[in-house]
């Protein structure tokens, strides 16, 4: 359950520290005080988008940071992750003055994504406006599938459905572009056939464009190192000939002066070196020569790698990923033009698209009685004696991504009535009903710890109301509920009771949250009755509100 709760910066509210305990606990206050601030920051801190908007005037950040028991199932999660579980969790969001968002699990950065998948794990949340969602078919098809446990077997038919369609688009196209895929492949088939003929190494043009050049130049090349050799190894001007007689002048000079022999050594240095060159250049002049017939072929080779590289005006280096690439798209080709090949596949995939769509139909239709069912024993003790409420199961024309059937949510909310749809219920107070009956029969199959109930009691009054907060009170026996409500009738079967305030301090307004205890209670109660909050028979019909609540022994100080 929800622990702590602090708010710093965020809309009206300068700072907040509340802490929680478990049972059922209401929020109150004047309309316009700022009742659902708590719930938007705690959205927040779940990992719900936000941007600037949401600082307090004159802040540089706001920050919400929200305390929880760990649950093994979220425990488990936080290893997966790399976060360090603890004896508690803490996720906290921070958000500045130019919109940027940084959340924390437990003190390590975490992405909105992880903050969203954490709080699924946490808390359930169902808002004022729950009946407009359920009216829309894909949310009763995701409330079914959920409370089904038909997640998995969803996503399985999505992907078969996907798959199944691709294929059959191909097969579509390769069909109604039979002929020009055909004249494509003959294309490329000529191209490749170019290309085969030439077999364009990778690595291969750069040697290839050298060698030309070598063999082209062959001649010029050969006077070159002739030339060379000449000036290093003639017999009377070479470089040799010449270091060998400054040798034997300084060799007698070193007679003369001892110093000399490390000039001596550096000149031996000197000839050694250029007779290990002279003889090099032997060595390459003897393999250099002029070769007509390999200059032809390579010249002959690269003309052709040239001339393919105009025809497909690519560079010439590239003419081996392009080899490549046009095999690729080929094979894809001839893959496409190959129909029967195609049926088989579309076949295949149609009969896996079944399968998957005939599980996940046997889910809903194992799961939608028992749901419906459910929500109709809600009804009954909402003020709606004797209605009824059905999940239709809608067969599609063809199996779609969501499976091979439409849900639609069925109400008459009264004997005699005639099922309709959801969405055609024309009573705003029978929809917040439903929507309440909803809200309790599958959250009673939720594993979180906290359900928050956001004004859903809106358009219900007299008993109903106070049927709605017994109803509310008793989902707080197994865990943590909150409640923003504006019924006294609802307020007074809670065991905890917040009130929300508003106050000004020169051109600043602030929320501010108080804990009541029984006598403020009282007050508080009275105030929501509509009448004199002060008056003794406000606080009187209030007092009795408080004693009439199922569970007495749920009242705090």
């Amino acid at each position: 359950m929800l622990r702590r709760l602090h708010i710093r910066d965020f809309v009206l509210v300068a700072e907040l520290e509340l802490e929680l305990g478990a049972g059922f606990t209401v929020l109150t206050g004047e309309t316009g005080a700022g009742k659902s601030i708590l719930i938007d920051a705690l959205k927040l801190a779940l990992g719900e988008r936000g941007d600037a908007t949401v600082l307090h005037p004159g802040s540089s950040r706001a920050e919400i940071s929200a305390e929880f028991d760990a649950t093994p199932e979220l425990t488990g999660w936080m290893h997966e992750q790399g976060f360090e579980p603890q004896d508690g969790v803490l996720l906290r969001r921070v958000i500045d003055a130019q919109g940027r968002s940084r959340g924390y699990i437990n003190g390590s950065p975490a992405t909105l994504t992880q903050l969203r998948a954490a709080g699924a794990m946490l808390v359930d949340i169902h808002g004022q406006h729950a009946w407009q969602s359920l009216a829309r078919s894909g949310a009763a098809r995701e409330l079914l599938d959920a409370h089904a446990q038909a997640a998995e077997a969803a996503r399985a038919c999505a992907t078969a459905w996907r798959q199944w369609k691709n294929l059959s688009e191909r097969l579509d196209a390769a069909r109604s572009d039979a002929g020009r895929l055909q004249d494509e492949r003959e294309q490329l088939a000529a191209q490749l056939a170019e290309l085969a003929r030439l077999a364009p190494q990778p690595q291969e043009w750069e040697p290839l464009n050298a060698e030309h050049h070598r063999l082209a130049h062959a001649a010029e090349l050969i006077e070159h190192l002739q030339a060379a050799e000449q000036l290093l190894d003639d017999d009377e001007t070479g470089t040799s000939r010449q270091l060998a007689r400054a040798h034997q002048e300084l060799h007698a000079a070193s007679q003369i002066d001892a110093n000399l022999a490390g000039l001596i050594e550096q000149l031996e240095s000197a000839q050694s070196l250029v007779q290990d060159l002279a003889h090099e250049l032997a060595a390459k002049l003897r393999q250099t020569e002029l070769d007509p017939r390999r200059l032809e072929e390579v010249d002959a080779r690269l003309s052709a790698w040239l001339g393919l590289a105009r025809r497909h005006r690519a560079p010439p280096g590239e003419l081996p990923s392009l080899w490549q690439s046009l095999q690729a798209k080929l094979a894809e080709l001839e893959q496409g033009t190959d129909l029967p090949a195609l049926e088989r596949q579309v076949e295949a995939a149609d009969k896996a698209l079944r399968q998957a769509a005939a599980q996940l139909s046997a889910l809903r239709a194992a799961a939608a009685p028992k749901l419906a069912q459910g929500v109709q024993q809600q009804m009954q003790s909402l003020g709606m004696k004797g209605g009824r409420f059905e999940i239709a199961l809608q067969p599609l024309e063809a199996i779609q991504a969501q499976g091979a059937e439409d849900v639609e949510l069925l109400v008459a909310g009264h004997p005699g009535a005639v099922l309709r749809p959801m969405a055609r219920v024309a009573s705003g107070g029978e929809l917040s009903r439903i929507a309440l009956a909803v809200a309790a029969t599958t959250s009673a199959q939720q594993p979180v710890g906290t359900l928050i109930f956001d004004e859903v009691d809106a358009g219900i009054g007299g008993a109903v109301a106070h049927t709605v907060g017994r109803l509310l009170a008793a989902l707080g026996e197994s865990r943590q509920v909150l409640a923003v409500t504006h019924l006294a009738q609802v307020a007074a079967c809670a065991g905890g009771h917040l009130q929300v305030s508003k106050q000004s301090a020169g051109e600043a307004t602030q929320s501010r949250m108080q804990r009541l205890d029984v006598p403020q209670r009282v007050g508080e109660i009275a105030r929501m009755l509509g009448g004199d909050a002060a008056s003794a028979v406000a606080q009187a019909h209030a007092r009795e509100l408080l004693q009439s609540a199922s569970n007495p022994s749920q009242l705090q100080t």
